[in-house]
Protein backbone atom coordinates (compact mmCIF):
# COMPACT_ATOMS: atom_id res chain seq x y z
CA UNK A 1 0.00 0.00 0.00
CA UNK A 2 1.39 3.36 -0.92
CA UNK A 3 0.11 7.06 -0.39
CA UNK A 4 1.98 10.53 -0.82
CA UNK A 5 2.37 12.84 1.62
CA UNK A 6 0.31 15.25 0.05
CA UNK A 7 -2.36 13.31 -0.30
CA UNK A 8 -1.97 11.77 3.03
CA UNK A 9 -2.60 15.16 4.53
CA UNK A 10 -5.34 15.90 1.81
CA UNK A 11 -7.71 13.16 3.96
CA UNK A 12 -6.27 14.31 7.06
CA UNK A 13 -8.05 17.58 6.26
CA UNK A 14 -11.23 16.39 5.15
CA UNK A 15 -11.44 14.09 7.85
CA UNK A 16 -11.16 16.88 10.50
CA UNK A 17 -13.68 19.05 9.04
CA UNK A 18 -16.14 16.38 8.78
CA UNK A 19 -15.16 15.23 12.13
CA UNK A 20 -15.72 18.52 13.91
CA UNK A 21 -19.40 18.66 12.91
CA UNK A 22 -20.10 15.24 14.05
CA UNK A 23 -22.11 14.92 17.13
CA UNK A 24 -20.74 15.72 20.62
CA UNK A 25 -18.51 13.29 22.64
CA UNK A 26 -20.73 10.84 25.21
CA UNK A 27 -17.63 10.35 27.67
CA UNK A 28 -17.67 13.45 29.35
CA UNK A 29 -20.45 15.81 30.83
CA UNK A 30 -21.23 18.78 33.36
CA UNK A 31 -24.14 16.66 34.57
CA UNK A 32 -23.08 15.21 38.47
CA UNK A 33 -23.84 11.44 38.44
CA UNK A 34 -24.72 10.57 41.70
CA UNK A 35 -24.08 6.58 41.30
CA UNK A 36 -26.62 3.95 40.07
CA UNK A 37 -29.43 2.92 42.91
CA UNK A 38 -28.49 0.09 45.28
CA UNK A 39 -24.82 0.12 43.65
CA UNK A 40 -22.19 -1.90 45.42
CA UNK A 41 -19.06 -1.26 46.37
CA UNK A 42 -16.38 -2.15 49.05
CA UNK A 43 -15.27 -0.62 52.43
CA UNK A 44 -11.43 -1.15 53.02
CA UNK A 45 -11.12 -0.53 56.76
CA UNK A 46 -7.41 0.14 57.08
CA UNK A 47 -6.98 -0.26 60.83
CA UNK A 48 -8.51 -3.34 60.61
CA UNK A 49 -6.14 -4.26 58.12
CA UNK A 50 -2.48 -6.85 58.96
CA UNK A 51 -1.19 -7.08 55.83
CA UNK A 52 -1.23 -10.36 55.52
CA UNK A 53 -1.66 -10.81 51.74
CA UNK A 54 -4.63 -12.51 51.83
CA UNK A 55 -6.42 -10.48 49.36
CA UNK A 56 -3.52 -10.66 47.26
CA UNK A 57 -3.11 -14.55 46.57
CA UNK A 58 -7.35 -14.64 46.09
CA UNK A 59 -7.25 -11.90 43.71
CA UNK A 60 -4.56 -13.99 41.83
CA UNK A 61 -6.36 -16.94 41.82
CA UNK A 62 -10.19 -15.81 40.85
CA UNK A 63 -8.37 -13.73 37.89
CA UNK A 64 -6.07 -16.53 37.09
CA UNK A 65 -3.72 -14.37 37.17
CA UNK A 66 0.44 -15.66 36.98
CA UNK A 67 1.99 -16.69 39.92
CA UNK A 68 4.30 -13.85 41.54
CA UNK A 69 8.47 -14.43 42.08
CA UNK A 70 8.02 -14.33 45.51
CA UNK A 71 5.50 -16.00 47.11
CA UNK A 72 2.03 -14.39 48.95
CA UNK A 73 3.08 -15.47 51.93
CA UNK A 74 6.52 -13.49 51.67
CA UNK A 75 5.72 -10.29 53.81
CA UNK A 76 9.11 -8.68 52.97
CA UNK A 77 7.28 -7.82 49.70
CA UNK A 78 5.75 -4.76 52.16
CA UNK A 79 9.18 -3.22 52.93
CA UNK A 80 8.87 -1.63 49.32
CA UNK A 81 6.05 0.54 48.09
CA UNK A 82 4.58 -1.35 45.04
CA UNK A 83 1.98 -0.37 42.54
CA UNK A 84 -0.78 -2.45 40.55
CA UNK A 85 0.38 -3.95 37.53
CA UNK A 86 -1.07 -5.79 34.75
CA UNK A 87 -0.31 -9.32 36.56
CA UNK A 88 -1.18 -8.18 40.08
CA UNK A 89 -4.82 -6.29 40.27
CA UNK A 90 -4.14 -5.63 43.56
CA UNK A 91 -1.14 -5.27 46.10
CA UNK A 92 -1.18 -3.99 49.65
CA UNK A 93 1.51 -1.38 50.91
CA UNK A 94 2.99 -0.75 54.45
CA UNK A 95 3.33 2.38 55.74
CA UNK A 96 5.20 3.80 58.66
CA UNK A 97 4.11 7.24 60.65
CA UNK A 98 6.57 8.96 62.19
CA UNK A 99 5.93 7.76 65.67
CA UNK A 100 6.31 4.40 64.45
CA UNK A 101 3.23 3.02 64.07
CA UNK A 102 2.43 0.78 61.22
CA UNK A 103 -0.41 0.37 58.82
CA UNK A 104 -1.14 -0.99 56.18
CA UNK A 105 -3.72 -0.25 52.62
CA UNK A 106 -4.83 -2.34 49.88
CA UNK A 107 -4.73 -0.65 46.37
CA UNK A 108 -6.52 -1.47 43.42
CA UNK A 109 -9.03 0.11 41.09
CA UNK A 110 -11.53 2.27 43.03
CA UNK A 111 -14.24 1.75 40.79
CA UNK A 112 -15.41 5.82 40.94
CA UNK A 113 -19.05 6.66 40.21
CA UNK A 114 -18.32 8.38 37.08
CA UNK A 115 -14.41 7.04 36.60
CA UNK A 116 -11.88 9.14 34.80
CA UNK A 117 -10.85 5.93 32.27
CA UNK A 118 -13.93 6.26 30.84
CA UNK A 119 -14.33 9.65 30.44
CA UNK A 120 -11.54 10.27 28.69
CA UNK A 121 -12.05 6.91 26.27
CA UNK A 122 -13.34 7.84 23.23
CA UNK A 123 -14.19 4.50 22.05
CA UNK A 124 -16.29 3.51 25.74
CA UNK A 125 -14.00 0.66 26.24
CA UNK A 126 -14.83 1.47 30.12
CA UNK A 127 -18.20 0.58 31.44
CA UNK A 128 -19.51 1.81 34.89
CA UNK A 129 -21.97 -1.24 35.81
CA UNK A 130 -25.32 -0.35 37.75
CA UNK A 131 -23.63 -2.85 40.06
CA UNK A 132 -20.56 -1.08 41.17
CA UNK A 133 -17.83 -1.98 39.23
CA UNK A 134 -16.18 -0.69 36.13
CA UNK A 135 -15.57 -3.11 33.59
CA UNK A 136 -13.42 -2.93 30.26
CA UNK A 137 -13.99 -4.30 26.53
CA UNK A 138 -10.69 -5.08 25.00
CA UNK A 139 -12.80 -5.97 21.48
CA UNK A 140 -12.79 -1.85 21.26
CA UNK A 141 -9.73 -0.86 23.14
CA UNK A 142 -7.35 1.11 20.22
CA UNK A 143 -4.90 0.90 22.79
CA UNK A 144 -4.35 4.73 23.05
CA UNK A 145 -3.70 4.56 26.94
CA UNK A 146 -5.02 7.43 27.85
CA UNK A 147 -7.12 5.78 30.82
CA UNK A 148 -3.71 5.03 32.29
CA UNK A 149 -2.98 9.06 31.90
CA UNK A 150 -6.51 10.09 33.00
CA UNK A 151 -6.80 8.00 36.36
CA UNK A 152 -6.18 10.19 39.48
CA UNK A 153 -5.04 6.83 41.41
CA UNK A 154 -2.70 5.44 38.63
CA UNK A 155 -4.08 2.14 38.24
CA UNK A 156 -4.60 1.13 34.73
CA UNK A 157 -1.88 -1.10 33.65
CA UNK A 158 -0.66 -2.35 29.80
CA UNK A 159 0.43 -5.26 28.61
CA UNK A 160 3.48 -4.38 27.07
CA UNK A 161 4.93 -7.44 26.81
CA UNK A 162 1.92 -8.84 24.37
CA UNK A 163 2.73 -7.70 20.67
CA UNK A 164 -0.23 -8.60 19.15
CA UNK A 165 -3.79 -8.48 21.57
CA UNK A 166 -2.30 -6.07 24.45
CA UNK A 167 -5.19 -4.64 27.20
CA UNK A 168 -5.55 -2.53 29.71
CA UNK A 169 -5.62 -4.55 32.95
CA UNK A 170 -6.77 -3.27 36.15
CA UNK A 171 -8.99 -4.25 39.36
CA UNK A 172 -12.92 -5.55 38.29
CA UNK A 173 -14.03 -6.10 41.58
CA UNK A 174 -14.80 -9.34 40.35
CA UNK A 175 -17.67 -8.73 38.35
CA UNK A 176 -18.75 -12.05 36.87
CA UNK A 177 -18.70 -12.76 41.07
CA UNK A 178 -20.70 -10.35 41.18
CA UNK A 179 -23.04 -10.84 38.30
CA UNK A 180 -23.45 -14.49 40.34
CA UNK A 181 -24.08 -13.54 43.73
CA UNK A 182 -20.82 -14.10 44.89
CA UNK A 183 -18.02 -12.13 47.09
CA UNK A 184 -15.24 -10.38 45.52
CA UNK A 185 -12.07 -12.73 45.83
CA UNK A 186 -10.33 -10.27 47.94
CA UNK A 187 -13.16 -9.28 50.21
CA UNK A 188 -13.72 -13.12 50.62
CA UNK A 189 -10.16 -13.98 51.27
CA UNK A 190 -9.74 -11.39 54.23
CA UNK A 191 -9.43 -12.97 57.77
CA UNK A 192 -9.75 -10.16 60.29
CA UNK A 193 -13.05 -8.23 58.24
CA UNK A 194 -10.51 -5.32 57.14
CA UNK A 195 -12.74 -5.69 53.92
CA UNK A 196 -16.66 -5.25 53.70
CA UNK A 197 -18.80 -5.88 50.64
CA UNK A 198 -22.08 -4.47 50.20
CA UNK A 199 -24.29 -1.56 49.13
CA UNK A 200 -22.41 1.25 49.08
CA UNK A 201 -25.11 3.79 50.92
CA UNK A 202 -25.29 0.94 54.06
CA UNK A 203 -21.22 1.12 53.37
CA UNK A 204 -21.28 4.42 54.51
CA UNK A 205 -23.19 4.07 57.28
CA UNK A 206 -20.91 1.51 58.89
CA UNK A 207 -18.52 3.72 58.04
CA UNK A 208 -19.73 6.92 59.70
CA UNK A 209 -21.16 4.10 62.88
CA UNK A 210 -17.32 2.83 63.44
CA UNK A 211 -15.75 6.48 63.19
CA UNK A 212 -18.70 7.55 65.84
CA UNK A 213 -18.15 4.22 68.21
CA UNK A 214 -14.69 4.85 68.13
CA UNK A 215 -13.43 8.30 67.60
CA UNK A 216 -10.33 7.81 68.96
CA UNK A 217 -9.34 5.09 66.37
CA UNK A 218 -10.47 6.61 62.81
CA UNK A 219 -9.88 9.64 61.43
CA UNK A 220 -13.65 11.81 60.57
CA UNK A 221 -13.42 11.00 57.35
CA UNK A 222 -14.73 8.26 54.57
CA UNK A 223 -12.19 8.76 51.46
CA UNK A 224 -14.13 7.77 48.29
CA UNK A 225 -17.36 8.92 49.73
CA UNK A 226 -17.26 12.41 47.83
CA UNK A 227 -13.45 12.47 46.42
CA UNK A 228 -14.17 12.81 42.58
CA UNK A 229 -17.37 12.56 42.74
CA UNK A 230 -17.27 9.52 44.96
CA UNK A 231 -15.85 6.35 44.07
CA UNK A 232 -17.20 2.85 45.20
CA UNK A 233 -14.28 1.39 46.99
CA UNK A 234 -13.98 3.85 50.53
CA UNK A 235 -11.92 3.46 53.15
CA UNK A 236 -11.56 4.29 56.60
CA UNK A 237 -8.48 5.12 58.72
CA UNK A 238 -6.61 5.90 61.99
CA UNK A 239 -3.99 8.21 59.88
CA UNK A 240 -4.36 11.17 57.34
CA UNK A 241 -5.09 9.18 53.97
CA UNK A 242 -1.76 11.34 52.68
CA UNK A 243 -0.01 9.02 54.56
CA UNK A 244 -1.40 5.63 53.20
CA UNK A 245 -0.69 7.16 49.51
CA UNK A 246 -3.92 8.34 48.58
CA UNK A 247 -4.31 11.78 47.34
CA UNK A 248 -5.91 14.45 49.15
CA UNK A 249 -5.40 17.14 45.99
CA UNK A 250 -8.36 15.41 43.86
CA UNK A 251 -11.35 17.37 45.29
CA UNK A 252 -15.51 16.54 44.91
CA UNK A 253 -15.68 17.21 41.01
CA UNK A 254 -16.11 14.16 39.29
CA UNK A 255 -13.81 13.56 36.46
CA UNK A 256 -16.00 14.40 33.52
CA UNK A 257 -16.33 17.88 34.79
CA UNK A 258 -13.01 18.16 34.92
CA UNK A 259 -12.17 16.56 30.57
CA UNK A 260 -15.42 18.09 29.11
CA UNK A 261 -13.22 20.84 27.82
CA UNK A 262 -10.72 19.05 26.29
CA UNK A 263 -12.99 15.62 25.49
CA UNK A 264 -14.87 18.46 23.36
CA UNK A 265 -12.47 17.12 20.29
CA UNK A 266 -12.17 13.50 20.87
CA UNK A 267 -15.38 13.56 17.80
CA UNK A 268 -12.22 14.63 15.66
CA UNK A 269 -9.87 12.56 17.32
CA UNK A 270 -12.51 9.61 16.83
CA UNK A 271 -12.61 10.48 12.96
CA UNK A 272 -9.18 11.18 12.46
CA UNK A 273 -7.87 7.49 14.35
CA UNK A 274 -8.44 5.53 10.92
CA UNK A 275 -7.18 8.22 8.78
CA UNK A 276 -4.25 8.49 10.78
CA UNK A 277 -3.71 5.00 11.20
CA UNK A 278 -3.20 4.51 7.67
CA UNK A 279 -0.78 6.88 7.13
CA UNK A 280 0.87 5.21 9.82
CA UNK A 281 0.26 1.94 8.03
CA UNK A 282 1.12 2.90 4.96
CA UNK A 283 4.80 4.71 6.13
CA UNK A 284 5.46 1.39 8.01
CA UNK A 285 4.86 -0.82 5.08
CA UNK A 286 6.75 1.61 3.07
CA UNK A 287 9.24 1.51 6.03
CA UNK A 288 9.10 -2.57 5.92
CA UNK A 289 9.62 -2.78 2.53
CA UNK A 290 12.73 -0.75 2.35
CA UNK A 291 14.08 -2.41 4.91
CA UNK A 292 13.34 -6.05 3.69
CA UNK A 293 15.36 -4.41 0.54
CA UNK A 294 17.97 -3.35 2.38
CA UNK A 295 18.43 -6.68 4.14
CA UNK A 296 17.87 -8.54 1.22
CA UNK A 297 21.06 -6.45 -0.56
CA UNK A 298 23.25 -7.09 2.43
CA UNK A 299 22.77 -10.63 2.86
CA UNK A 300 23.49 -11.32 -1.12
CA UNK A 301 26.74 -8.78 -0.67
CA UNK A 302 27.18 -11.04 2.42
CA UNK A 303 26.86 -14.59 0.73
CA UNK A 304 29.01 -13.12 -2.38
CA UNK A 305 31.47 -12.12 -0.17
CA UNK A 306 31.44 -15.19 1.22
CA UNK A 307 31.90 -17.05 -1.69
CA UNK A 308 34.49 -15.06 -3.05
CA UNK A 309 36.36 -15.56 0.19
CA UNK A 310 35.35 -19.63 -0.14
CA UNK A 311 36.77 -19.39 -3.98
CA UNK A 312 40.14 -18.02 -2.69
CA UNK A 313 40.78 -20.35 0.34
CA UNK A 314 39.75 -23.32 -1.99
CA UNK A 315 42.36 -21.75 -4.91
CA UNK A 316 44.97 -21.47 -2.18
CA UNK A 317 43.89 -25.36 -0.75
CA UNK A 318 43.97 -26.92 -4.26
CA UNK A 319 47.54 -25.20 -5.05
CA UNK A 320 49.13 -26.20 -1.85
CA UNK A 321 48.00 -29.25 -2.50
CA UNK A 322 48.72 -29.74 -6.39
CA UNK A 323 52.32 -28.61 -4.57
CA UNK A 324 52.60 -30.80 -1.95
CA UNK A 325 51.82 -34.22 -4.26
CA UNK A 326 54.38 -32.69 -6.57
CA UNK A 327 57.22 -32.34 -4.01
CA UNK A 328 56.06 -35.81 -2.73
CA UNK A 329 56.35 -37.27 -6.66
CA UNK A 330 59.41 -35.73 -6.91
CA UNK A 331 60.87 -37.68 -3.28
CA UNK A 332 59.67 -40.70 -4.07
CA UNK A 333 61.78 -40.63 -7.81
CA UNK A 334 65.02 -39.28 -5.87
CA UNK A 335 64.18 -41.98 -3.48
CA UNK A 336 63.48 -44.56 -5.87
CA UNK A 337 66.83 -43.29 -8.07
CA UNK A 338 68.94 -43.62 -5.27
CA UNK A 339 67.44 -47.20 -3.99
CA UNK A 340 68.32 -48.40 -8.11
CA UNK A 341 71.49 -46.82 -8.01
CA UNK A 342 72.72 -48.47 -4.51
CA UNK A 343 71.36 -51.96 -5.81
CA UNK A 344 73.13 -51.26 -9.08
CA UNK A 345 76.65 -51.15 -6.93
CA UNK A 346 76.05 -53.76 -4.50
CA UNK A 347 75.20 -55.83 -7.61
CA UNK A 348 78.78 -54.60 -9.56
CA UNK A 349 80.60 -55.14 -6.00
CA UNK A 350 79.17 -58.68 -5.89
CA UNK A 351 80.20 -59.60 -9.49
CA UNK A 352 83.65 -58.12 -8.37
CA UNK A 353 83.60 -60.11 -5.67
CA UNK A 354 82.43 -63.23 -7.44
CA UNK A 355 85.29 -62.98 -10.05
CA UNK A 356 88.24 -62.31 -7.85
CA UNK A 357 87.10 -65.41 -6.02
CA UNK A 358 87.07 -67.62 -9.29
CA UNK A 359 90.37 -66.33 -10.48
CA UNK A 360 91.99 -67.52 -7.19
CA UNK A 361 90.62 -70.99 -7.54
CA UNK A 362 92.51 -70.56 -11.05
Amino acid sequence: MSISRRKFLGIVGTAGVTAMVGKPSQAASNKHFKGYPNSTGVLHDTVRCVGCRRCEAACSKVNELPVPEKPFEDLTVLEKKRRTTSTSYTVVNQVQSSDGQKSFIKNQCNHCLEPACASVCFVTAFTKTPEGAVTYNPSVCVGCRYCMIGCPFEIPTYEYDQALTPRVMKCTMCYPRIKEGLLPGCVEACPTEALTYGKRDDLIKIARKRIQSHPDRYLDHIYGEKEMGGTSWLYLSGVPFSQLGLREDLGYKPAPQLTSGALSMVPMVVGLWPVLLTGIYAINKRKEKIAAKEQADAVAKAVAEANAKADEKLTAAKEKAQKDKDAAVIREVKKALEEAAKAQAEEGASKKTFKDQASSKD
